[in-house]
């Protein structure tokens, strides 16, 4: 403790007097305290100093010292040994014995905050022109209009307008036929994923996926204990010949048939049909990611294969994640009526529902036409983002690249000449700030072309020259010239 006078000014808030009870106080340091030493640890068999002697060093009370030397007694840390004083237990384990609030890289286990958005991230929507105000005039009028009942535990499966103008929106323009009723409301494509794998699929049960794959789906299938089935994908999407071939009994397929995570391609409707049938014969489900889909730069966007499941084996996972912004955590699944029983029992049990609040406001949003014109203006905006970084890539980039544009998506594939490694290049582009991954790391089995997968959607136009421009220059120590021309596929 220091007085005014003695004091150098060090910018920090002086402590304010311990809140808990002073015997509660002092066993934080006691179970750091060998005997005559506070700045190790105490191993087990050290004799500690005498009552009298800590409460002269704590400057505290005999009868508090006593009282915390009996907390540490409880609690495994000390024995008393009589007129031989009191030692820590011989039977303590010092690794387990540390003190929480002092463990010096208990922060290094903890989940790190959220960086900033990078240029070239991939599946990151245009925050920079979200309709704010539309949206804060929303925001504020359902908080004067909400009502006592509608603060209490709400639906499991989700609020019944907003399950009402998700099923509306689907219908008109993925070509869903369906109920609200078979409507669950989810926090995000990856809940809605966990929540079917909870319901459907028995540890070591086999599932197919993607390869190359969108990694929260092996990172879910590998946490619910799936024997991965990895099914190639090809221009013409997942080969579903080649799945059946593997694993004709596996128990569920995911799989993203409007575009296919990451390469772009859309599943072709032999393919389609071919995957409905082995799936109504095989008594499997089949999880349809929709991703990205309402991007599409050339004509309407494909119908979902849901809207081709006759037989009601198909689960659809939607988000608002990419329609609006990633920070809502909301989705949902269109789900057969045979499991709707299961699936908002086990919504129930894990979450007790999802926020009420948030759910009104994305109702209203829908229910007022905002979310179509937002959707219509993101597609014109997306298109004219593409097109501007495309022409800045090739102007800096020339003969190393060319470009074939697919009609919608996100993000581009990127090739480059010269046999560079693409996770080498991704990690340059990392170490520069830019979020571009490789696409080689997202293969399991199958060889995989050596590409930079980077978002366009977050890149304004005008900016578009000087990133270009930057990363060029970033990845120029891991480029090497060679003739050639490989493609750059845009999906």
């Amino acid at each position: 403790m220091c007085h005014d006078d003695d004091c150098e000014d060090t910018g920090e808030t002086p402590a304010g007097p311990d809140p808990r009870p002073p015997h509660a106080a002092v066993p934080a340091d006691l179970r750091a305290l060998p005997a005559g030493d506070r700045n190790r640890s105490a191993p087990p068999g050290d004799r500690l100093p005498s009552v009298r002697d800590l409460a002269r060093e704590f400057a505290t009370a005999r009868g508090t010292v006593d009282a915390a030397f009996a907390m540490l007694a409880r609690e495994g840390y000390v024995a008393s040994r009589g007129p031989a004083g009191t030692i820590v237990s011989p039977e303590l384990n010092t690794a387990a014995a540390t003190v929480p609030g002092d463990r010096p890289n208990a922060s290094r286990a903890r989940p790190q905050a959220r960086a900033e958005p990078k240029h070239l991230q991939l599946g990151l929507p245009a925050l920079d022109l979200f309709p704010r105000k539309a949206w804060a005039n929303i925001v504020a009028r359902e908080a004067r209009r909400i009502s006592s009942a509608e603060m209490t535990y709400p639906d499991p499966a989700g609020l019944q307008p907003l399950r009402q103008e998700v099923a509306a929106y689907l219908a008109s323009s993925r070509g869903i036929a369906c109920q609200w009723q078979q409507i669950v409301i989810t926090s995000g494509f990856q809940d809605g994923l966990d929540l079917a794998l909870r319901v459907l699929l028995r540890r070591n049960d086999r599932a197919w996926i993607e390869d190359p794959y969108f990694p929260p789906v092996r990172a879910a299938l590998d946490m619910a204990g799936a024997r991965l089935i990895p099914v190639r994908a090809d221009a013409d999407g997942m080969r579903v010949t080649d799945g059946i071939r593997q694993a004709p009994k596996a128990r569920i397929v995911v799989v993203t048939p409007s575009h296919q995570s990451p390469l772009g391609a859309a599943l072709s409707l032999p393919r389609r049909l071919a995957l409905l049938g082995w799936a109504n014969t095989a008594d499997a489900y089949v999880i349809e990611d929709d991703y990205d889909s309402e991007f599409r730069f050339v004509g309407r966007p494909l119908p979902a294969l849901k809207s081709l499941d006759r037989e009601q084996r198909v689960i659809y996972a939607g988000s608002f994640s990419k329609t609006l912004f990633p920070g809502l955590r909301l989705g949902y699944l269109v789900l057969p009526d045979q499991l709707l029983g299961q699936f908002v029992e086990a919504s129930a049990t894990r979450t007790a529902g999802h926020g009420l609040f948030e759910q009104r406001v994305v109702a209203a949003f829908m229910a007022e036409g905002q979310f179509a014109r937002h959707l219509k203006r993101m597609r014109k905006l997306y298109a004219a983002r593409r097109a501007a970084l495309v022409d800045a890539l090739e102007a800096e980039f020339g003969e190393q690249i060319t470009i074939a544009l697919k009609p919608g998506g996100m993000h581009l594939v990127v090739q480059f000449t010269g046999g560079v490694r693409d996770v080498a290049l991704a990690e340059l582009a990392k170490a520069a700030g830019f979020g571009a991954e490789a696409l080689s790391a997202r293969t399991i089995t199958h060889q995989s072309v050596e590409a930079l997968l980077i978002g366009f959607t977050n890149v304004a136009e005008p900016d578009a020259p000087a990133v270009a421009r930057r990363l060029r220059h970033e990845l120029q120590p891991g480029l090497k010239t060679r003739p050639g021309r490989l493609t750059l596929r845009c999906g």
